[in-house]
Parts: structure tokens; C-alpha cells; sequence
């Protein structure tokens, strides 16, 4: 069953000829090489672009690797990425002429010296270069600095619930309540049996991506950074830290593990895209506030695995999927503080905080947004519209609710949408 990413294959048709090297990253099996060996491959050929000048290789393919004279296990075992020097030689006898050759190349980190081999490419006039990565190293300071400038990276989500819809067998309520339980994940959705998503997302997790982070970041202690995983399948949308988080492993797990290799591991488990950081902003004060942080994993089905299905609040999954359907569509997505002073019953002054699920910022443009699974008093919708009141901006402010209601704004000029129509109409909040 064929999956459209739309969304994606457009941002690639768009970068088509810009000089640049068009590097998609995202976390493993996301659908990076689908959309870019099937998806755009086919956009190529439709578009009267000669196969012999579609050129795809995958440096994680056997049978690739082989037609450059590669033995892939041999790779394996001697820990060592594929030489520059063959493929470079393959790429040359397949370029005959001067007209445009499209190199569509897969995990193009496993190749040694590749900055330098793509660079090289750049320089061709008749080379647009495609290529795919599986890790934020992949694009660390050191590989932008030596693309100067000539990088250009569309990152890419697992499915979000549009895509997941156009291949659900059922209404957009049983669709959204699958959604939350197992993801998107294309190969897991397209399992038809509960207990095979499950498992899949359970072999995904100990065959790829725990056992990618320990190898490429030589971890010595992987109990340590799977218990690291649990306790922050367990508290997503909370605020933490690594010292919060030291404690936890003190109390919970008896550990010794130090706040600096949490903060190591965090950033491992960011590397690998698994979960996303998102920062406190005091909107108020308009500075960030780098003391705890609020983490989001980037499939829900991960999350969920993780935890063998057990913790599965509805309010925090909500919140997870707004945080990647909003990052998904390109803003930059931050947690908003208020702060407020206000006089207690005691006649005293009180310094409070009032959060703001999501401030995103794209180009000059903002959003204030709240993630309420429920609304069902006026109480609930004070408390929710509470924060809004206190900014002084004119950006507009959005309620996003579980609740079954049409798109309406009340009487404070807060926009009112339901979880549904926020996620399957990207125009809703443009009204």
C-alpha cells in the first residue's frame, strides 16, 4: 500500500536545481529512503528525466555496495564505512554526457570522507544532489561548515495523522485513538493486527534504535540509557532536567549516574531523533529560560512501547501530537511562561508563573497555543484562557480541545478548534 508524503515530496521538488545538497533527515524508518528512492524517484521519471540520469544508491544496500566492489559484511566486521574512491569511480563511468544527473543517495554517512565527496558533486554543474541521513551528526557544525553554507536540510516526521487517515480503515475518532496507541511509523501502521504493531514497535526499538545509539556513541552502560528512555516515556510534556532526572535515578533506580552523562544521553536520544527538546520562553520578559525543558518523542508508538502500553494519558498524548504536527509544519516550537504578580488572600504579594503549552514562532508570524483534552465548565475555560490575558501582544491565541466542536472564537478573541479539525485542516487556524 502506497503512502503519499505529500508534504515532503513537494519541499524536494522545490529544491530541485538549487545549487545545494538536499539532505533529509529524520529517525529511522520515518519513510526518508521511500520518499526519496519511490516517491520522488517516480516524480523524476514522470517528468521525462531519462532513468540512466536517475541515479540511486543506498550505502546500506548489499547489492548496492557490491557494484562498487564493497563487501557490505566485510564492512560490518571490520567497522569501516565504504570507500569514497569506488563510488566515485562508479559515479563517473554512469555520467556519459553534460545533461543533468540526479543522484538520489541513501545513508550517505556511511561512506567515508562523504562531505568531501559531495562537495565535489556540488561543483558539477550537472549533478543535483539528494541524499539521506539517519542522525543530527550527520549535519553537527563540523559538516555544515564544510558544505559552507550549501547544505539544505528538510526534516521529516514519522506520519502525521492526515497521512495516517489516508490509509486508516475507519472514522477520524477510532483513527486518532490508534494514532495515540501505536503512531506513525509507516511499517507499523501498515500492520493490520494490534499485537503486530506492538511488536514491531518492540523490535524497532532493540534491533535499530537503541542498538544505533549505543554503537555510534560507544555507550558503555545501555541499561542506564534505557532506563533513561523509560522515565521519559513516562513523564512526557514535564518539566525536567538533568539534575531532576539524577535524582530520579537515585531514588528510583539507586543509581549513580551523573547530571552530565544524562546530559549526554539526552543528547543522543535527540541525535537519533527519537525525542525533541522543547525550551522554557518567558513571553513577557522575551528571554529563554534554560532551566528545565519539556520533552516530546517524535512517535508516540515509541513512547508508548517503551512503557509496554501502560500511562497512557490522553491530555499528554494530545499534547505530543500537537507538538509534532506543529513542528511538522515548520515552527519553531517553545513552552510559555507568564510571569504574574498577584495579592494573596493574606493581603501579600506573590510572584506565579502561568504556562503556555506552545509559543510557535515561524518568520514573523506567532501563535499562542493550549492543548486542553477537555473543556466541559467554564472553570476549565478560565483556567485554560487564563495565560492569554496576561500577554500584551496582538498575536492570536488558540484553544486546541478533544472535544466535539465547530472552529469559533469566543468572546476574547481566542480561536476554538477541535483536535480533528486542527490536525486534518492546516487552514483552520488561518480563520
Amino acid at each position: 500500500m502506497n503512502i503519499k508524503r505529500d508534504h515532503y515530496l513537494s519541499k524536494l521538488i522545490n529544491r530541485i536545481g538549487n545549487g545545494r545538497v538536499k539532505i533529509i533527515t529524520g529517525v529511522r524508518r520515518c519513510g526518508k529512503s521511500y520518499l526519496l528512492n519511490t516517491l520522488f524517484y517516480e516524480y523524476l521519471s514522470a517528468n521525462d528525466v531519462p532513468e540512466d540520469h536517475i541515479i540511486r544508491f543506498a550505502f546500506d544496500s548489499a547489492e548496492d555496495l557490491e557494484s562498487i566492489g564493497e563487501d557490505f559484511i566485510g564492512l560490518q566486521k571490520e567497522n569501516r564505512k565504504a570507500d569514497p574512491r569506488k563510488f566515485m569511480d562508479y559515479i563517473k563511468a554512469r555520467c556519459t554526457d553534460n545533461d543533468m544527473y540526479y543522484l538520489l543517495l541513501d545513508e550517505v554517512q556511511l561512506m567515508d570522507s562523504f562531505e568531501s565527496v559531495l562537495n565535489g558533486y556540488l561543483r558539477k554543474r550537472n549533478m543535483d544532489v539528494f541524499v539521506t541521513g539517519s542522525n543530527a551528526k550527520f549535519l553537527s557544525r563540523d559538516i555544515i561548515t564544510e558544505f559552507s553554507g550549501r547544505g539544505d536540510e528538510i526534516h521529516m516526521y514519522p506520519l502525521c495523522f492526515a497521512e495516517f487517515m489516508s490509509v486508516f480503515e475507519g472514522d477520524r475518532y477510532e483513527g486518532l485513538s490508534q494514532y495515540m496507541m501505536y503512531g506513525g511509523i509507516p511499517p507499523v501502521v501498515l500492520c493490520r493486527d494490534g499485537d503486530d504493531k506492538a511488536q514491531m514497535l518492540s523490535n524497532l526499538y532493540s534491533e535499530i534504535y537503541v542498538s544505533d545509539i549505543v554503537k555510534r556513541n560507544k555507550v558503555r552502560n545501555k541499561g542506564e540509557l534505557e532506563d533513561l528512555l523509560n522515565i521519559l516515556s513516562s513523564s512526557i510534556g514535564s518539566l525536567t532536567n538533568p539534575e531532576k532526572l539524577q535524582r530520579t535515578f537515585k531514588s528510583v533506580k539507586h543509581s549513580k549516574i551523573t547530571a552530565p552523562t544524562i546530559h549526554k544521553y539526552l543528547g543522543y536520544l535527540e541525535d537519533s531523533f527519537l525525542l525533541e527538546a522543547a525550551t522554557r520562553y518567558d513571553v513577557k520578559g522575551r528571554s529563554y529560560i534554560e532551566t528545565s525543558q519539556k520533552y516530546y518523542f517524535s512517535d508516540l508508538g515509541l513512547r508508548n512501547v517503551r512503557i509496554n502500553f501502560r500511562q497512557i494519558e490522553p491530555t499528554h498524548s494530545m499534547e505530543n501530537v500537537i507538538y509534532n504536527e506543529l513542528r511538522m509544519r515548520g515552527y519553531n516550537v517553545d513552552v510559555g511562561v507568564v510571569p504574574i504578580v498577584e495579592t494573596g488572600d493574606d493581603g501579600k504579594k506573590q510572584r506565579k508563573q502561568l504556562e503556555i503549552d506552545f509559543v510557535c514562532n515561524k518568520g514573523s508570524g506567532r501563535l499562542y497555543i493550549q492543548s486542553a483534552y477537555s473543556l466541559p465548565d467554564e472553570e476549565k475555560r478560565i483556567q485554560e484562557t487564563r495565560p492569554f490575558s496576561k500577554i500584551k501582544d496582538a498575536f492570536k491565541r488558540i484553544i486546541i480541545t478533544g472535544d466535539m466542536i465547530s472552529p469559533h472564537y469566543d468572546e476574547e478573541g481566542v480561536l476554538m478548534l477541535s483536535i480533528y479539525d486542527f490536525l486534518l485542516d492546516p487552514s483552520v487556524m488561518e480563520r
